[in-house]
């Protein structure tokens, strides 16, 4: 949704709102939610950079008037039907992905 506002604050057309929409969600569908030791901040803070560059190069590619296969709303019904597919454990458990590393199972906090 970032993505879509910055096309917005850039005069982006509704068109063009919608298709930043779509590329920045699908570069994180299906993303795992994987905290390591029960803290979001590892690895949450590195995710939220690359999720800022992420909102910034698909408004640039919208605004560029690039525009995305699936379009944004289907994209959101696919990014809920892959969150209802995923298994438990990589859905902010802490028992998957990064979590269930070596390293993440031995983090106390």
């Amino acid at each position: 949704m970032a993505a879509g506002a910055v096309v917005e604050l850039a005069e982006g057309s509704p068109d063009q709102v919608s298709n930043a929409v779509a590329f920045a969600l699908k570069n994180v569908l299906g993303l795992v939610y994987d905290p390591v030791g029960g803290l979001v901040e590892i690895p949450c803070i590195k995710r939220n950079a690359m999720g800022a560059a992420n909102v910034l190069i698909s408004s640039d590619m919208a605004l560029a008037g690039i525009k995305s296969f699936i379009p944004a709303d289907e994209v959101i019904d696919a990014m809920y039907n892959v969150g209802r597919m995923m298994p438990v454990e990589l859905k902010e458990t802490a028992l998957g992905g990064l979590a269930a590393t070596p390293t993440g199972r031995n983090f106390m906090v």
